[in-house]
């Protein structure tokens, strides 16, 4: 019989092997899920024996892992600024990266527009709009995908985190017109497809082959989301308006060009932990008509 504390240390191991960087989270996570608990639980319980279910389960997910797919997919759930949220192969798997748009949005709104309406689109999983609506919560929030079932996984992850008065969600084509009656908002936000289609056989295998190819792929040069969205969404945005974008490596400086070029009054970068610009904040005019 194995202790819980074996099977983490087994499955750890040969996670190294395959070159894994982080193998000591991800081999607890794969035991916890095995096992029904939580990481907290797995951790308290680490001198307890396990079961042969349990290590058929866990082993059954490591070879799984060992094959590529990501962790988050194989427990279907992942922690995104500090948040639990439910992932499926539908969405995107939440980055750290992304975590600089909430900080972004809360140093401009906090203090200023706390009450703030918020349109999230290419909203995925809805990641962002969750944690904005749990860091501020006097925010109201519109989540769009043009995709049904990352609308549902969004949707879950508003009712797992108690928002649902706050955050609704719609289907919708961030490349076409807004719908009619979708109102005025304070503030876009937006982290959309931005991999050029060549770029993408080049990617990790973890993210080539397992989550989805729409929510990478950005147009011949990983731009068509952001001139689609700055064409037909600014004008949801209300005078003084503020609109931000994750942005791909090397990418912020065309975007702040675009958004200038469009008629913002102004427009910046935030960078993310690397020292990458990441998010492009435009600005509207406080006189610009609606």
């Amino acid at each position: 019989m194995k202790t819980y504390n074996d099977l983490t240390l087994t499955i750890r191991k040969e996670l190294i092997a395959q070159g894994v960087e982080s193998a000591q989270l991800e081999s607890r996570l794969l035991v916890a899920h095995a096992a029904g608990k939580t990481v907290p639980e797995l951790l308290r319980d680490m001198n307890l024996y396990t079961t042969d279910a349990i290590v058929d389960k866990a082993m059954s997910y490591l070879q799984r892992r060992t094959e590529g797919e990501p962790v988050a997919y194989i427990t279907g759930s992942w922690e995104f600024y500090g948040i639990p949220l439910a992932v499926t192969p539908d969405v995107l798997i939440p980055r750290m990266d992304t975590e600089v748009m909430i900080d972004a949005v809360k140093e401009l709104l906090v203090g200023r527009k706390m009450d703030a309406r918020i349109l999230d689109l290419c909203c995925g999983s809805g990641c962002i709009a969750c944690a904005l609506a749990k860091e501020m919560p006097a925010t109201r929030l519109v989540c769009v995908d043009i995709s049904a079932s990352a609308l549902q996984v969004c949707r879950l992850n508003i009712d797992r985190n108690h928002l649902e008065s706050r955050v609704l969600c719609m289907q919708a084509d961030a490349l076409s017109s807004p719908p009619l009656g979708i109102g005025l908002f304070d503030v876009i936000v937006s982290n959309p497809p931005y991999i050029a289609t060549e770029e993408i056989d080049t990617l990790d295998p973890s993210v080539r082959d397992h989550e989805p190819f729409w929510a990478l792929d950005g147009g011949e040069d990983g731009l068509k989301f952001y001139k689609g969205i700055i064409k037909h969404w600014r004008t949801v945005l209300r005078p003084g308006g503020l609109i931000f974008f994750e942005v791909g490596e090397n990418q912020a400086e065309t975007v702040t060009d675009m958004l200038l070029r469009a008629g913002f009054a102004e427009a910046e970068c935030r960078e993310d932990s690397a020292g990458i610009p990441r998010v492009v904040i435009g600005r509207t005019s406080e006189n610009e008509s609606v």
